[in-house]
């Protein structure tokens, strides 16, 4: 087939080398010549594990396309996939404004009898109605466009193991000739196939997202019980999990939820809710949570970190990816500078978007070790398997106090007592 993805950040630059990678021709376009053009010598602009090397390939066979020009790809396209960001507005509904923008331009250059235009965006209920009505209107009467919603479930970090993996490949459409092309187009890949309506489709994605951020501050919640009671929240967290019901994965305490989607599909979804008059009160404490939780972590390290000079390890959201859009360390970050702390910051893949946050305001280092020297405290802000492995014996040599915040858990208590750290973490008794 041949296929077109309007928008090349994590969801459509990952699926577009994959399908190029099952042999399809596969056209990206974007809006900005620059960013076109280093993806047209390789550079994915973001960091994904595995994903350079999948371009490299898939542009020496020729078989993955950039462009800023849409007549040059919709007209030859089976498919075209929408892919472009739906951040949230200040009240939390989606922005919408570019999605409509580039249906217009899909419209406009729409050629073939039949195209099928699918959205990977994630978007309100009733979004892709309002997509059917402006290709109906900017088409031309000679071609047909038959909507679909197929929305990604990818996690930024392991995104192509996601899209080669999925738990389920959900196709959403009025459509059966729209169904029909999207489950050939998806034979390679694993998963179960849920076939259903266009809202539904568009819900599933919303409600998916909702339940691991539910999940994240339901164990966020707990660990507020187990430090006010001097309980161990991993192992009453551990003990729940074994409940088949239940299970662990997402039920990990720390600080918080972030990304480029849980925090905008919760917002999004309550918005939706009050819509629809609906009282997202659940979800808005699933929210509030969130908050309280990097709070609270704050307040620790302003309670006990007696000098200013502190070091943080981990910037983006999660590791193996370079993402810091709501991390937690962007908000404790901006808290500390507004306390007048000095800030020595370490992240494998988090700097530079970090650096246009805070520019010169923090003290960049190249590795984990370098950062902590003379640091009167140690934050640790991100679980990069690099940080959990650290050689603590020589972190404590290096630092000026040997003081310990880990937002994260990596560590066990016990051990670092044993080194000689002063330890806070979460759910847990300091020690």
């Amino acid at each position: 087939m041949t296929i077109t993805f309007v928008g090349h950040g994590y969801v459509g630059l990952v699926t577009a080398c994959i399908f190029a990678d099952f042999g399809n021709k596969v056209w990206v376009i974007g809006h900005t010549k620059e960013k076109i053009e280093r993806l047209k010598k390789a550079d994915p602009i973001i960091y994904e594990p595995g994903l350079k090397e999948l371009l490299e390939k898939n542009l020496r066979a020729n078989r993955i396309l950039f462009t800023l020009d849409y007549n040059k790809a919709i007209p030859e396209s089976d498919i075209v996939f929408i892919a472009v960001g739906t951040p949230p507005k200040e009240d939390g509904d989606a922005d919408l404004s570019s999605l409509f923008e580039v249906t217009k331009k899909i419209g406009q250059h729409l050629k073939k009898g039949k195209t099928v235009v699918s959205c990977k965006s994630t978007v309100p209920v009733g979004t892709n109605k309002k997509i059917e009505i402006i290709l109906r209107e900017s088409k031309p009467k000679s071609a047909q466009a038959q909507v679909a919603s197929c929305p990604e479930f990818l996690r930024e970090g392991s995104a192509i193991y996601d899209t080669l993996n999925p738990d389920r490949v959900v196709i959403g459409s009025d459509s059966k000739t729209a169904i029909a092309t999207l489950i050939e187009l998806h034979q390679p890949i694993d998963g179960k196939r849920v076939i259903t309506d266009l809202a539904s489709a568009e819900i599933i994605k919303y409600t998916s997202n909702a339940m691991l951020a539910t999940k994240i501050s339901f164990a966020n919640l707990i660990a507020f019980y187990c430090e006010k009671s001097g309980a161990d929240v991993e192992n009453v967290l551990d003990a729940v999990g074994m409940d088949k019901r239940i299970g662990r994965v997402f039920m990990d305490p720390g600080v918080g939820y972030g990304g480029s989607c849980l925090p905008k599909d919760v917002k999004a979804l309550i918005k939706i809710g009050q819509t629809l008059q609906i009282d997202p009160a659940f979800l808005i404490a699933v929210e509030n949570i969130n908050q309280q939780i990097r709070e609270g972590f704050l307040h620790k390290i302003l309670t006990n970190a007696k000098e200013k000079h502190i070091t943080i390890w981990g910037l983006s959201f999660k590791p193996n990816t370079d993402d810091i859009r709501d991390a937690p360390s962007s908000y404790i970050i901006a808290r500390l500078l507004g306390k007048k702390f000095t800030i020595s910051v370490y992240d494998p893949a988090g700097r530079e978007n970090t650096k246009k946050l805070f520019g010169n305001a923090l003290t960049y280092h190249n590795n984990p070790y370098t950062a902590v020297r003379n640091a009167s405290a140690l934050v640790i802000l991100t679980e990069w398997n690099e940080f959990k492995q650290a050689d603590l014996k020589k972190v404590k040599t290096l630092m000026k106090k040997p003081l310990i915040f880990d937002g994260r858990n990596i560590f066990h208590p016990e051990m670092v007592k044993k080194l000689g750290f002063q330890y806070f973490s979460v759910g847990r008794k300091p020690v």
